[in-house]
């Protein structure tokens, strides 16, 4: 079926982990360019504080408590955008949870946790907006991670969490095809992004967690999901590091696997002795309205091969063939850069 998306302007859009990092950015992005907000976190001075600089800057809000890996929470949300808005045409599964550690040195406790709001918080949001959207059309999109395509060591717990969302998304969207319902669906598969992630985290490593590179800005994940929002799209990778990474790891496993024994167990710890962490996003709420982190690598404000590839007079296999070197060795070059 041909889905025929609203301009972002005329939109309603849902957004969840709106308190922080990606979901944060997209949030102001979505209200910088005229569409109203349903925005849902833990947090609810985060989301206060969201709504009233959103509305101040002329745009319109509304806020939801919400942890999505309560049900019940998650259908209050499209309540909420039903009665304030009449409903809703875009839902985006931006909340998430954060661990590091080795598999064996990770409490299954947390690992459950995790899943519980990556899988389960994700799915329950797709279900409700697919739900509403069968009769009217609109767009659910996910944000997975280049982690939904090729597992990274010290982040299994996310990385098998993200792969279950990965075929999720692609199963709902399958479902929703036969049905012939007017129905987007994308997966959004970001490198990594320049958010406070790794200080959100729950550490379970003997240093401070860090991103390896190529690291990303926000920006790019909030362009490509706003994109989606209003042009129909499988899925997307943002940046071209996250589209390397997933062709090698696709085409050369094995050879991934080593690359990634050699260097990222290095690339994701920062040197010297953890710091004290109050809080971490896996136990409690911790959104604060940051959306840049501290990463003190260099951070890349735009991602041409993911501009290109959302172009819509060019086909991704095009772009994606003639990405697939360039992007391979820019990864190899940043990491083996990085670890010198």
């Amino acid at each position: 079926m041909n889905m025929n998306l609203k301009p972002l302007a005329e939109q309603v859009i849902v957004i969840t982990g709106a308190s922080s990092g990606i979901g944060l950015t997209t949030a102001r992005r979505a209200a910088d360019g005229g569409a109203r907000l349903v925005v849902a976190a833990r947090s609810e001075d985060a989301l206060e504080e969201l709504t009233e600089e959103i509305t101040e800057n002329g745009g319109e809000a509304v806020f939801v408590v919400a942890d999505v890996s309560n049900r019940d929470d998650v259908r209050k949300i499209a309540d909420v955008a039903t009665d304030s808005y009449g409903g809703f045409d875009t839902w985006v599964n931006c909340a998430g949870t954060f661990l590091y550690g080795a598999l064996e040195e990770t409490p299954v406790e947390d690992m459950r946790e995790q899943f519980e709001t990556n899988v389960w918080g994700l799915l329950y949001g797709s279900l409700e907006a697919a739900d509403h959207l069968k009769e009217r059309g609109g767009a659910i999109i996910n944000v997975g991670s280049v982690a939904s395509d090729r597992a990274i060591p010290l982040q299994g717990s996310y990385s098998a969490s993200k792969h279950a969302v990965k075929g999720f998304t692609d199963s709902l969207r399958m479902e929703l095809e036969e049905d012939d319902a007017p129905v987007s669906v994308t997966l959004v598969k970001p490198a990594a992004i320049d958010t406070p992630y790794p200080r959100h985290a729950k550490n379970y490593m003997d240093e401070d967690a860090t991103l390896p590179p190529p690291v990303y800005a926000p920006e790019t994940v909030a362009r490509a999901i706003l994109n989606a929002a209003e042009h129909p799209e499988r899925d997307v990778f943002v940046g071209g590091g996250a589209k390397g990474m997933s062709m090698l790891g696709h085409y050369a496993p094995s050879i991934t696997d080593t690359i990634m024994e050699k260097l990222f167990f290095k690339l994701q710890r920062r040197n010297g002795q953890p710091q004290p962490r109050e809080q971490n996003i896996v136990d409690e709420p911790v959104g604060s309205l940051e959306g840049r982190g501290d990463n003190e690598r260099r951070v890349s404000e735009s991602s041409l091969y993911t501009e290109l590839a959302q172009r819509r007079s060019l086909s991704g296999a095009k772009v994606g063939g003639a990405a697939v070197v360039v992007t391979v060795l820019y990864v190899l070059f940043r990491m083996v850069r990085s670890k010198g």
